[in-house]
């Protein structure tokens, strides 16, 4: 009979200390705010993203507009799924861009005519390789260079072949021409990451700067100077190695002194690069703009004397 009440009374507490343990804790929550009317809706399979989430997927749309759902979702994974602990699926990614069409098209027009800030000249360097194929099929490698405050193209140059060693000694010919940066940005490709390369860039003091798998933009103006030099190549007939050489030549120097730069207020990379300014007045300008103020004045005062 004792050992009956003496159970009883362990089960009694047992049961009280459970009550009181849900009592104390915080009741679960049972509704959420909708993304799309900010009012109350039930409970959904998994908490709602963050916000940075879905401006990181409005942000990868606008950079890569004719990337698909999957390519965005990858994307994102690659770049947060270690560093953040954070993943989306393709059905959020499509649902997202379903919904902030408005949003996208701002943050293209914003990144389109976002003006770069001023940097010194040979600060940093971007490096990256084309391919061209001739008429006969074979496929050319040129290694194109470019200074990022200047927008100018420092090499094209076609290889004869993809090595570590022939990329070096194109890349150091051209230091000897126009100096040493302090950085260099390339891709994630194999002959960039070799670890030849990196000690012969840190014999010289350049760090050797690379852009996350799968971001293009984040090596972008190497990539720009690419799709340009791309386009002007289109007018010359590719025969052979020397040809292609030639064309080389020729867009190299279109690109360089013919034409302006938006970024570079209308600019060539040469005139940034030399430092000159076509758009500062000179002696011959001031001369016909006071010539022109008299001109002005005495048709003013024609128009406006008696009779």
């Amino acid at each position: 009979m004792l050992l009956h009440g003496l159970s009883w009374f362990v089960r009694w507490c047992t049961g009280l200390w459970h009550w009181l343990r849900r009592w104390r804790q915080p009741r679960p929550r049972t509704s959420w705010s909708s993304p799309r009317t900010g009012g109350p809706t039930r409970r959904p399979h998994a908490p709602p993203k963050p916000r940075w989430v879905r401006d990181e997927i409005v942000r990868l749309k606008a950079l890569m507009p004719h990337a698909g759902c999957r390519t965005i979702m990858h994307t994102f994974n690659r770049r947060f799924a270690v560093r953040r602990q954070m993943t989306v699926g393709k059905t959020y990614v499509a649902d997202t861009i379903r919904r902030q069409q408005y949003a996208i098209l701002c943050a293209r027009q914003k990144l389109k005519h976002r003006m770069p800030r001023p940097i010194p000249r040979n600060l940093i360097w971007a490096m990256d390789l084309l391919t061209k194929t001739d008429i006969t099929g074979h496929q050319h490698v040129v290694l194109a260079i470019v200074d990022h405050a200047s927008r100018a193209g420092l090499c094209l140059q076609r290889l004869t072949d993809k090595s570590s060693w022939t990329i070096w000694r194109h890349f150091s010919t051209v230091c000897r021409h126009y100096g040493s940066p302090r950085f260099l940005r390339t891709d994630n490709e194999a002959v960039f990451t070799s670890w030849a390369l990196l000690f012969a860039l840190r014999l010289l003091g350049i760090r050797l700067q690379h852009s996350e798998p799968g971001c293009p933009w984040q090596n972008g103006r190497v990539e720009r100077f690419i799709g340009t030099v791309k386009r002007l190549l289109c007018h010359h007939p590719i025969e052979d190695a020397p040809s292609l050489d030639r064309a080389l030549a020729d867009a190299r120097y279109v690109y360089n002194h013919l034409r302006p730069h938006h970024h570079l207020l209308g600019r060539t990379p040469t005139e940034v690069w030399t430092g000159i300014d076509v758009f500062a007045p000179t002696r011959q300008s001031r001369r016909w703009l006071r010539r022109w103020e008299r001109q002005w004045e005495q048709s003013a005062g024609a128009s406006h004397s008696p009779g």
